[in-house]
């Protein structure tokens, strides 16, 4: 065969293939649109996928936020617009049925026009600084770490003393987050005088904190939350960022707790205390009277505990009933918390102690692991000693070095303090006060609620001012559930205090009081109604909104669009893994069906 010329068999071959290919052309053609449709129909379903993402982000997100930063509205006096603001007022040592002495006429009237139970439990142990903190935190004081006005931390090998503010008032101390620190982490602005802890520097520092004075005139109390109430608010002119008017006041009025460790919760002394405590809240009742707050500003009055009656023939000589040398330390008072030298020495020392409490009135023993009351709440914390020596109410535990009992009874010395507190929270004579009114408590007025703990308090308080709080130990919400009016039920039984030393005036007022802790008793103890937590509900007015929260909307609405521009990057990464997917699965079935033809 010649080159240049082709076989005639070549030459009908390709004719056939040629033949061949156009005989699939509209095949192919028909695969190619199919495969179009598809990767078209692929697109517009990640569209409307990622369509309906964004969509439902952006619901999810304002349901969010309607959550997390309510809608507040705002209330006027007539020549301020005031948002949500309470005035938490605590008076140390005010037992329940002081309102029964006929000495308390402002607070009376403020019970008659607000709302209350009939008293309020304080938590275990029934001392100033533990409750104080489960006041503002809502946490029982084994959760929030101050389990005592006095004990030592193991883990830290340091004392805590309440009396030494250097060492007291140190952040490492205090475990729960105070409602100053919720409201100003909310953009709410909280004032705080002289609160147990309030200079502890705890988180977000509270715009205003003023320190402890013992011995601060009553009136200057009152000016002092006028004069904040004064301030301008956001609307008003003359307003200053760096001096707003705070919508939570915190105050804190020792003066009943140490005249009656002083003089003695029946003494004389004491009922001019009351008197002039009531008068103090008279005062700023008109007060706010005068600046049309009445109906605009929450007030709620609270105490930490109650007080009892000492006595010289109430008194527990410890070291007549164990060997003191066994002992490292002490924590607590009234009550005793035993940390032994040797671990080895707790089961014994608990055995003779209970074979003594059996035989001998006064007081009782627990193990902090095996059978401390579940009541008490006095069990999950290292900070509390394993074994416990608890007085019954009005009973007090002593050490020779501070006081001998056979002694003082030769002698006729009086035991002092003359009131003390710190038992079983449960006790009659334990019992604290709640009484709150203002707009987050539209109830009709002398309502009656059923009694409550004191672990209440922080919710009810965040509720009032529209913010949320942190997780603990509380379950009670506003609004509260009245139960009835106080004037249409059978008035309070009013508990029997312990008779008390007789003794004079000068020699009564000179004592120092040294700590102040907590015990229980034996006596009747009430049941402690327990209510269901409920959705808060804000105090309901007009609907002005401070550039405050102009502000905080547009913060939410960039954090907002971080987010959903988290969510679209996310979206992206996935359509275009998906199309990469997609595209390589087209691919192959491309390529399988070239190779099988």
């Amino acid at each position: 065969m010649e080159e240049g010329h082709k076989d005639s068999s070549d030459s009908a071959t390709s004719s056939d293939v040629d033949r061949l290919r156009l005989k699939e052309l509209p095949q192919t053609i028909e695969r190619r649109s199919s495969r179009l449709w598809k990767l078209t129909a692929i697109h517009i379903v990640i569209i409307i996928a990622f369509v309906g993402l964004l969509l439902g982000a952006y619901m999810a997100s304002r349901n969010r936020k309607t959550l997390a930063r309510p809608q507040l509205n705002t209330l006027t006096n007539g020549s301020s617009i005031f948002a949500p603001t309470t005035i938490l007022i605590s008076l140390d040592g005010f037992r329940a049925d002081f309102l029964h002495r006929n000495i308390t006429p402002s607070l009376n009237s403020f019970v008659r026009a607000g709302v209350s139970p009939e008293y309020m439990s304080p938590s275990f142990p029934s001392v100033t600084f533990p409750n104080h903190f489960t006041l503002v935190t809502g946490l029982y004081p084994e959760a929030h770490g101050v389990v005592g006005n006095s004990f030592w931390d193991p883990e830290l090998k340091e004392d805590f003393y309440y009396t030494d503010p250097t060492r007291s008032m140190q952040p490492k101390w205090w475990n729960g987050e105070p409602i100053w620190v919720t409201a100003e982490e909310q953009d709410v602005r909280a004032a705080i005088h002289m609160w147990p802890g309030s200079e502890a520097h705890i988180g977000i520092e509270p715009t205003f904190v003023d320190k402890y004075q013992g011995h601060e005139a009553l009136t200057n109390k009152v000016d002092r939350i006028l004069g904040l109430l004064d301030l301008p608010g956001p609307h008003d002119k003359g307003a200053k960022p760096e001096n707003p008017r705070p919508q939570l006041i915190a105050a804190y009025v020792p003066d009943v707790d140490r005249d009656g460790h002083l003089y003695g919760p029946n003494s004389t002394e004491i009922r001019s205390t009351i008197s002039s405590v009531d008068s103090m809240l008279g005062h700023l009742f008109s007060g706010l009277e005068q600046r049309n707050l009445t109906d605009i500003v929450n007030i709620i009055i609270v105490s930490d505990h109650g007080m009892a009656t000492t006595s010289t023939s109430r008194l527990i000589q410890l070291d007549d009933i164990i060997d003191m040398s066994v002992i490292e330390r002490t924590d607590g008072w009234p009550l005793y918390g035993l940390r032994p030298k040797n671990d080895s020495d707790i089961e014994p020392l608990y055995s003779q102690l209970k074979q003594e409490a059996a035989n001998m009135d006064g007081f009782d023993v627990y193990l902090k692991d095996r059978d401390m009351p579940e009541r008490y709440h006095f069990s999950q914390n290292d900070r509390i000693a394993p074994l416990w020596v608890i007085p019954w109410t009005g009973w007090a535990i002593v050490v020779r070095e501070e006081f001998d009992v056979a002694e003082a009874k030769k002698t006729g010395q009086v035991y002092h303090p003359r009131g003390v507190h710190g038992y079983d929270h449960e006790h009659p004579l334990m019992r604290a006060i709640f009484v709150a009114r203002g707009p987050a408590f539209p109830h009709t007025p002398g309502s009656k609620v059923d009694v409550f703990q004191n672990i209440e308090v922080y919710n009810l308080v965040c509720d009032s001012v529209g913010i949320s709080p942190k997780p603990n130990n509380g379950t009670l919400r506003l609004p509260l559930n009245p139960v009835g009016l106080h004037d249409s039920m059978p008035p309070q039984e009013i508990p029997e205090d312990l008779p008390e030393d007789v003794v004079s005036t000068s020699i009564a007022a000179s004592p120092e009081i040294a700590k102040t802790t907590s015990t229980p008793t034996q006596a009747s103890r009430p049941t402690i109604a327990t209510t269901d937590a409920a959705t808060p509900t804000r105090p309901v007015i007009h609907d002005d909104v401070s550039q405050e929260d102009e502000d905080q909307n547009g913060k939410d609405t960039n954090l907002w669009w971080d987010w959903v521009k988290g969510k679209l990057d996310g979206a992206k990464d996935w359509a275009t893994g998906l199309y990469d997917t997609v595209s390589d699965k087209i691919s192959g079935a491309a390529a399988d069906s070239g190779n099988s033809r």
